[in-house]
């Protein structure tokens, strides 16, 4: 093995030694290429290999200059025989020693001449065989790194997790601007639980009123939307003795709270309280008020056409002897 198979041995040897670390913790090949310190570290080797070249050149060089005078025939032979980097990847043989490797071929006097194999391209086979063989260990043998599959099944489970974690804090960025009404079972429950726990000496366990307002009719003292009675239950009324809740509870237990107390709409309590406010009309979506101006024209625009239709009978009846 000449200096040139040496070094690109020294070279694959530091390659896999870099990479040894990240195998062993199953992140090599997909995450590795796209770390940029992966790219800085290969360019790294090349520029070292770069170097080693150019001083093994350059000790050549130096080298001959205190060597020992050569007879003719090594000198001779020393001519012809290729140097560089360009000779080390190719092996290719000089020209003028073309006659030692020529075959007996001839194409029209196209003649054939038998190079040795270059060593860039043995080299690239060989490491193909090491990386084929690597890679059937640690995707199907060992298992250390996990298949495309699995690795889409893990980052599909993380990012659920962070959908997760998101929405756990994003159920407490309302306000009484986005909040909206609840209607599912478990968050309800937890309404009545809060409500339990804080509202009954105002508001009586069924909603009927004692201290504070009935919560069972349709009247309103603030309003009876989800908007209007969040902003209740967060600000208070201090003037009428309700304390504001906002620090004591947090924006998605207030949600849960006030969409529990729009459910008691509609009950029977025991000892209702009088209605106080005003009535409460839920505002039409802007879909159901087209729909229904549009019913009110057609009913109106029938009506005129049964009036003008009777008009029309009178006066034949009139006219008729």
């Amino acid at each position: 093995m000449n200096k040139t198979y040496k070094s690109a041995a020294a070279l694959l040897v530091l390659v896999l030694a870099v990479q040894m670390p990240a195998m062993a913790a199953g992140e090599w090949l997909m995450d590795t290429l796209n770390d940029a310190y992966f790219w800085l570290v290969m360019m790294g080797i090349v520029l070292l290999g770069v170097a080693l070249f150019a001083v093994n050149h350059a000790f050549n060089t130096i080298s001959k200059q205190f060597a020992k005078p050569k007879s003719a025939e090594e000198a001779a032979a020393e001519e012809v025989k290729p140097t560089g980097i360009l000779a080390a990847l190719t092996d290719a043989t000089p020209v003028e020693k073309e006659a030692d490797i020529l075959l007996d071929h001839d194409y029209d006097g196209i003649k054939e001449l038998d190079n040795n194999l270059p060593p860039w391209w043995k080299w690239g086979f060989y490491i193909s065989i090491v990386y084929a063989v690597v890679y059937l260990l640690i995707y199907h043998v060992f298992n250390i790194v996990p298949s495309s599959s699995e690795r889409w099944e893990n980052e599909m489970a993380s990012a659920q997790e962070q959908i997760d974690r998101y929405m756990a804090t994003a159920a407490n960025l309302i306000d009484e601007n986005s909040v909206t009404l609840l209607e599912d079972e478990g968050r309800l429950k937890n309404g009545k639980k809060i409500y339990d726990l804080n509202c009954v000496a105002c508001h009586a366990a069924d909603g009927g009123g004692l201290v504070g307002p009935n919560l069972t009719d349709e009247y309103w003292i603030h309003g009876g939307s989800i908007n209007s009675v969040f902003a209740v239950i967060k600000n208070g009324v201090i003037e009428k003795g309700m304390i504001p809740w906002k620090t004591q509870l947090s924006p998605a237990e207030m949600q849960d709270v006030a969409s529990y107390v729009l459910t008691l709409q509609g009950t029977t309590p025991a000892n209702p309280k009088a209605a106080e406010g005003e009535k409460y009309v839920p505002e039409a979506p802007e879909a159901a008020a087209d729909e229904d101006s549009t019913d009110v024209e057609n009913a109106e625009g029938e009506a005129s056409e049964e009036e003008s239709a009777s008009e029309e009978g009178t006066e034949v009846a009139l006219v008729t002897p």
